[in-house]
């Protein structure tokens, strides 16, 4: 499979409430974003993205009802049909005493499914190599991107004046 050249027209913001406004921005004037990075989360930026509710919450309860039932039809099984022993008076099946093993399985179901949920989704799974278009994105850096694979002159005069106007402290293009 070959990996498609990408070409990028990004800009780098300096602060995270300047971020905003230039996506606002960029929404009024209809253009089109390819994605937006940030070191850290920013409050509303979903939202000014239009971006859906994430389903990982979904995932999670799913994932942690499997950790239950496996927990608890594990212990019954072992309780009733593998090993049935009577200690300190307590019957075969004890649900109250299969609480706090329940209990822990279904966070670490949860947990380890959501993790492998998030970075599958997020194309972040082992030997998967993500270009970064700036090293310092991951640092003190807010980045707006664009695809300029196909787009003309004119739209690319468009965007840089865009960055102009937003305040973006670098405009740099990058093949991907």
């Amino acid at each position: 499979m070959a990996k498609e050249n990408k070409e990028v027209l990004f800009g780098l913001y300096d602060d995270e409430e300047i971020l905003l406004h230039a996506v606002h921005k960029a929404q009024e004037d209809h253009l089109e974003i390819m994605n937006v990075y940030t070191p850290f989360p920013v409050h509303g930026l979903d939202h000014a993205l239009h971006l859906a509710e994430s389903r990982l919450h979904i995932a999670g309860f799913v994932y942690g009802a499997i950790g239950t039932l496996t927990a608890f039809l594990f212990m019954t099984w072992v309780f009733t049909r593998d090993w049935p022993i009577i200690f300190g008076g307590k019957p075969y099946f004890s649900a109250p005493a299969f609480i706090p093993i329940t209990f822990e399985l279904t966070v670490l179901f949860s947990a380890i499914g959501m993790v492998v949920s998030f970075y599958t989704v997020c194309g972040m799974s082992p030997g998967t190599v993500n270009p970064n278009l700036d090293d310092r994105i991951t640092d003190d850096k807010f980045c707006i991107a664009f695809d300029a694979t196909d787009a003309s002159q004119e739209m690319l005069d468009r965007i840089r004046g865009f960055f102009g106007a937003t305040g973006a402290s670098e405009v740099k293009m990058k093949a991907i």
